[in-house]
């Protein structure tokens, strides 16, 4: 399912609604894929990205990996490297409410990842975090096993796969 071509945020926001949630805008593309979806993993990892690796270093299974770094903007949460994990692990996309840094090396890889910004500081190796919880950022509480559907128009948060 993931790297569906055929929909449009657009389109979905038009079609279901309320049924649907979408996250307020800020986010920006950095992966060589800019149209995904698939089912939600979480974490929360502010300034520390040892989960994050954990995470895209495992099978993705074609779901997206939603990461709650608090907005930072004090280093990058996710570069280079773990973009080309996430992209052999079969993750549909990755979405960090945070930075990201090596955007060419982001842009190479066929996995789609939207963040804040950017910064060239890499984060804190201290093993912080926590996996398959709720968060809540740009508005949206995010649950695992949620659907996102993300584009260059928006990022879309369903509680169940759409029919489309």
């Amino acid at each position: 399912m993931a790297n569906m071509p055929g929909f449009a945020t657009t389109d979905i926001s038009d079609d279901h609604g309320d049924a649907v949630y979408i996250l307020a805008p800020g986010f920006q593309d950095y992966g060589g894929i800019d149209r995904f979806c698939g089912p939600v993993a979480t974490l929360i990892a502010f300034e520390d990205n040892t989960k994050v690796r954990a995470a895209v270093e495992r099978d993705g299974a074609g779901h997206v990996l939603v990461v709650d770094g608090g907005a930072s903007t004090q280093c990058a949460l996710f570069g280079g490297n773990l973009a080309q994990m996430a992209a052999q692990n079969n993750w549909a996309g990755i979405i960090i409410n945070g930075c990201v840094r090596d955007t060419d090396e982001l842009a190479a890889e066929k996995v789609g990842i939207k963040a804040r910004g950017v910064h060239p500081r890499k984060s804190k190796k201290r093993d912080l975090g926590l996996a398959d919880i709720p968060v809540k950022f740009a508005g949206i509480r995010i649950y695992p096993g949620d659907w996102i559907y993300a584009d260059r128009d928006g990022i879309i948060v369903s509680p169940v796969q759409l029919r489309l």
